[in-house]
């Protein structure tokens, strides 16, 4: 790993999953670590699971397997205790293990009186899924959230409405926001142009679990895509989703995320508006807006101070408001660049790696 300096701190990641294969943790923290060891930093990354354990959990069955993989991510936590009397921070993106109560958090800060720094970008102290299991909701012991909080030197927030949940239990919780890296990752003029001229994109992109935020829209594509022949709907995501309105799907990877993105004339990020929600950190549309792909999402948490409506994109809080400002912007060419250009000027003075370096460098001290 990279040599210490003198003034530099050495700092521990436990992070859930395996380096660049998480959105969280490769928008959150992962495009720091060049700015980390150019500030004097040195820094090791414990996953709690390797890519292989990870994938598992993806498919059905193999339940042996996946429970062997469990035990050597506790195994490799327990270590990790052992290991964190060498740093000087320890920084734990959403929980250093998937279940159970925060014992390992307990030992870093309470026994070893190391500084935690405390990353989410989620309301991770509640869940998204109504009908959830009482065993699995006492197996995720989500209320250890609020302890990780209190035990922790800083808390990392991906937006206010997660700060002020963890000001509760921490003065030192500050906004990070997911960023975007505009100048080696999402920047157009580092990917050859594949747009198809004569067919407006509506595109979304996602993963498995966020499938279900299409169902807000489901009406009002159908209308739109009845109204506009010439137009079609792209998703980008790691399974073929189930919906009402034609569509074509694109698998996600790693390797042609930005070229796929870019084939979007529009891109759109509907929630519902409920607390879970409120935790969201608009990642959807900041990776449009990067891109200069004008966005529309619903006026839900964040969303609305990343978008201002009418200028750098549009809010759309209901069917008749999805339908006419979609519609707006599939006639109108010069109406999606000057909201591409307003909203690619937010991501840059506000949400890229760059205007966030210092911030994040503050997170140790």
């Amino acid at each position: 790993m990279q040599n210490r300096t003198r003034m530099g701190s050495k700092i521990l990641f436990l992070v859930p999953y395996p380096l660049h294969e998480s959105p969280s943790q490769r928008f959150r923290f992962e495009q720091y670590f060049d700015i980390l060891v150019k500030a004097g930093h040195h820094y090791d990354v414990q996953p709690f699971l390797n890519s292989q354990n990870w994938q598992l959990f993806f498919k059905p069955g193999q339940n042996l397997i996946k429970a062997l993989a469990l035990l050597s991510g506790f195994f490799k936590r327990f270590v990790s205790v052992v290991r964190a009397v060498h740093y000087d921070f320890v920084f734990i993106h959403r929980e250093a293990t998937p279940a159970g109560p925060p014992i390992i958090e307990w030992l870093l800060a309470r026994v070893l009186r190391k500084k935690i720094i405390y990353d989410f970008d989620d309301a991770i102290w509640m869940t998204d899924r109504s009908s959830e299991p009482t065993l699995l909701r006492a197996i995720k012991w989500r209320s250890k959230v609020s302890s990780i909080c209190k035990w922790s030197h800083k808390v990392s927030c991906g937006n206010q409405y997660l700060q002020r949940y963890a000001l509760q239990f921490n003065g030192n919780a500050v906004i990070i926001p997911t960023t975007i890296d505009t100048t080696n990752h999402h920047n157009p003029a580092l990917y050859p142009s594949t747009h198809e001229e004569k067919t407006i994109t509506i595109g979304w992109t996602g993963s498995h679990s966020t499938l279900k935020y299409l169902k807000e829209i489901e009406g009002a594509l159908s209308k739109v895509l009845k109204q506009n022949p010439t137009v079609r709907v792209s998703i980008i995501a790691d399974r073929k989703p189930v919906v009402n309105f034609p569509f074509v799907f694109m698998p996600w990877s790693a390797a042609t995320e930005i070229e796929d993105l870019l084939t979007f004339d529009i891109g759109v990020m509907p929630l519902p508006d409920d607390e879970w929600s409120k935790g969201k950190c608009g990642f959807k549309i900041l990776q449009y807006m990067a891109l200069k792909v004008p966005a529309v999402a619903s006026p839900v948490g964040v969303n609305q101070q990343i978008i201002d409506d009418g200028k750098s994109g549009f809010l759309c809080a209901s069917e008749t408001e999805w339908i006419g400002r979609l519609s707006q912007l599939i006639v109108d060419p010069n109406l999606r660049k000057a909201l591409a250009l307003a909203g690619y000027r937010q991501v840059i003075n506000n949400y890229s790696v760059q205007s966030n370096a210092g911030n994040f460098l503050k997170l140790f001290e």
